[in-house]
């Protein structure tokens, strides 16, 4: 008789069951199944892509029809009626025929608009649908991270703003340094940001459409079109390109527009992401000191062994996604500077997974950061026992200063500091016992002068400098306008 480890085996050994969970057999891709908004996926869905396609179509046939080429009302209503017709089953059907996603689509928009079908895709090559497309889609993506970018910003504005006057401990090497407050720690977070919107704003506003450029960019096709009449050919390329909303075209290309601007714009995700994952580390070791922790709801579950647990797994998520973007730079040099003269087809694949997954990861990556910033939770009381255990040492040059002023010796005052922090340093460390300089320098007649006045003199709040100000200035002078 078989044991139960014996039939765990033949279990596990044998092959998956054909008819066993068949609608979860498929793989499904996690940032638009788990963590993508419908927004940013809508963006780079089929339905946004394919029907990009017939705008162009109808864009290019109405400039055309415009600059006199031999194109009816009718023709050009019926591609306007069947904008959003597509059969994609026919197209994929044409596409395994022709073995060309292109000419699949052109020949479904005919099927359902069949007195447009000799003039959809005049003079055009395949590039004019695909590479436009992405540019238009690109610009949609980059306006829905602007959006969220400046919500994320207006978020942690306003819990700058909350704890601008909250002293903590700074942090230089990880190491104890002077204080901060926690509202100007934020506008350092803000401020990533703010230079990222900028980039955004920038590449918005430079994006080029790829325009009408022909086969190799030559715009042969057209001058062909227009019995050489090159003025024609600028205009059409100018004319399709206001249709479809852009005030830029690239002056030049080969058969696709320079992947040049897919590497700038990967750049400028890859710079949201670096913010984002600073953000989230510093949040990350402010949860271990248990100072600012990020939401944190009443039925989630830390650990499924550890009960207590309370992981900051928002931010450990940004960070995780955020690595994978930082990535994606690197890839988008590497086509671009494998294309060879006018154009290679190495790039078509890798552009299908780089784009639209670095947009879909940033789009994550700020609902989260927005959620988080939200939800930041602020432990005054640990903040100021921290700032209590190392501020004494950081408050020794004020007191020397005031006893000086009292008349005081600098150099005995000084030497007497240094044995009274030596000692007390060893009691923190070696004892771990609280920091007991103060109660050495109260009990110390060398220090009598200051001995009424030692609470006022270790008030965090004069150690932040200027940090509730430069809050203020920042918010009014860069965030405000």
């Amino acid at each position: 008789m078989s044991s139960n480890a014996e039939k765990f085996t033949e279990l596990i050994s044998g092959d998956f069951p054909e008819g066993a969970l068949p609608d979860h057999q498929v793989y499904e891709h996690p940032l638009v199944k788990r963590y993508a908004t419908k927004e940013m996926s809508f963006v780079w869905s089929p339905a946004m892509k394919f029907t990009t396609w017939r705008k162009l179509w109808i864009s290019l046939a109405t400039a055309e029809q415009e600059l006199e080429i031999e194109i009816t009302d009718e023709q050009l209503a019926q591609m306007r009626d069947k904008l959003y017709d597509i059969d994609f089953d026919f197209a994929a059907k044409k596409e395994r025929e022709f073995r060309h996603d292109v000419m699949g689509h052109v020949h479904a928009f005919g099927e359902v608009a069949p007195q447009a079908m000799p003039i959809i895709h005049l003079g055009a090559t395949s590039c004019y649908v695909g590479d436009n497309t992405d540019i238009i889609q690109i610009k949609e993506a980059l306006l829905l991270i602007k959006r969220k970018l400046v919500q994320t910003i207006d978020i942690l504005k306003q819990f700058a703003v909350k704890h601008k006057d909250l002293p903590t401990l700074g942090f230089t090497h990880y190491q104890p340094a002077q204080l901060t407050t926690v509202g100007k720690r934020c506008t350092l977070w803000m401020q990533d940001l703010l230079l990222d919107l900028y980039k955004v704003d920038q590449e918005i506003k430079d994006l080029p459409m790829r325009g009408v450029k022909g086969t190799t960019g030559t715009q042969a096709s057209f001058l062909e079109l227009f019995d050489g009449d090159h003025e024609k050919v600028k205009a059409l390329n100018k004319r399709v390109t206001e249709l479809l909303g852009f005030e830029k075209v690239i002056p030049v290309s080969g058969q696709t527009y320079t992947r040049k601007i897919d590497y700038n714009v990967l750049s400028v995700l890859s710079g949201i992401a670096q913010s984002a994952y600073k953000m989230c580390g510093d949040i990350r070791l402010l949860s271990n000191l248990k100072e600012v922790e990020e939401p944190f709801s009443k039925t989630q579950i830390g650990s499924s062994a550890m009960a207590y647990k309370r992981n900051p797994m928002r931010s450990e998520r940004v960070c995780s996604l955020a690595r994978y973007v930082m990535g994606l730079p690197n890839a988008a040099a590497n086509t671009h500077a494998n294309q060879w003269f006018e154009r290679t087809l190495d790039d078509s694949a890798i552009r299908r997974i780089y784009l639209p997954e670095g947009f879909l990861a940033v789009d994550v990556i700020l609902n989260l950061l927005s959620n988080i910033g939200d939800g930041l939770h602020v432990w005054p009381a640990v903040i100021k026992a921290r700032v209590m255990s190392e501020l004494p040492f950081m408050s020794t040059e004020v007191i020397l200063m005031e006893c000086v002023k009292k008349g005081g010796d600098r150099q005995e005052l000084h030497e007497a500091i240094r044995v009274h922090s030596m000692d007390a340093g060893a009691v923190v460390k070696g004892e771990g016992k609280p920091n007991d300089l103060m109660e050495r320098i109260a009990k110390d007649p060398m220090f009598k002068a200051v001995h009424d006045d030692l609470d006022r003199l270790i008030d965090p709040v004069l150690f932040v400098g200027r940090a509730p100000e430069q809050v203020d200035e920042f918010i009014t002078e860069e965030v405000n306008p």
